[in-house]
């Protein structure tokens, strides 16, 4: 009996690790790097690996929402695009200003800007550039998505192994996608370093608001020295209690 049901628990193991698989959430390959500094955030997804090769979705609210959302994005494909090459970035409004992608270790030249015309030609070509294999990632900013265009995007994404993220810009227009993950980014005042004038690192509160097959979470995360730093409950307590002795 004892056999049986360890035979029964085996097959459901692997069944589960085939369908994870097949959603992009596939053991990190032998020297493969996860995303840098995201340990802590990663840790809450199937495998403890950063989903690629799927779609991830941005809700943003307003524009200080959507420049927090690129930021991280970009601190992502620093590591997406190691090895990878170019990726493409889709816009019928671009905001973004391609040099200050510099301070994320990014070279903006191998960031191909797709500026349209019209809102409707935006998931299109984003589409079929997700079916381009030979990019590290695709990201598109959308004002709305029907459930079937999020789908076909990330079958997409699944097809090719190319990693997909859509920012979406109309609060009142949120619907239900396909899309494996969905995150909201906003700004969070940075801190100075002691004795430094100027501004801090870039910092943000990331919440993971839906994650198929996963934990949802929120953490405080900053771009300091090439990399992402997470801060912890306790950590951000730290911070606090440094903050008033300082300004006392």
């Amino acid at each position: 009996m004892e056999g049986t049901l360890r035979d029964k628990q085996d097959i459901i193991s692997q069944l589960r690790k085939e369908i994870l698989s097949l959603q992009g959430f596939k053991p990190a390959a032998a020297g493969k790097m996860g995303i840098k500094g995201l340990g802590l955030v990663e840790a809450v997804f199937p495998n403890g690996v950063f989903p690629r090769g799927v779609l991830h979705e941005f809700l943003t609210e307003a524009p200080e929402q959507a420049a927090a959302c690129s930021g991280f994005i970009a601190g992502l494909l620093s590591t997406l695009m190691q090895h990878n090459g170019a990726c493409i970035w889709v816009s019928a409004s671009r905001m973004i200003f391609p040099p200050a992608l510099k301070a994320f270790g990014l070279s903006p030249d191998r960031i191909i800007f797709i500026d349209v015309k019209k809102e409707k030609d935006v998931l299109w070509a984003m589409e079929e550039a997700l079916k381009c294999g030979g990019l590290a990632a695709v990201i598109a900013d959308v004002r709305e998505v029907s459930l079937i265009q999020s789908r076909r995007l990330q079958l997409a994404a699944e097809q090719s192994k190319v990693t997909g993220f859509m920012l979406r810009s109309d609060p009142r227009k949120y619907s239900t996608t396909s899309c494996v993950a969905r995150w909201k980014i906003s700004p969070v005042a940075s801190e100075f370093e002691d004795g430094m004038p100027g501004i801090g690192y870039p910092r943000w509160r990331v919440e993971l608001l839906k994650l198929r097959n996963g934990n949802p979470g929120n953490w405080e995360i900053e771009w300091s020295q090439g990399c992402f730093k997470v801060f912890t409950a306790k950590a951000a307590e730290s911070d606090v209690l440094q903050q008033g002795r300082r300004a006392v």
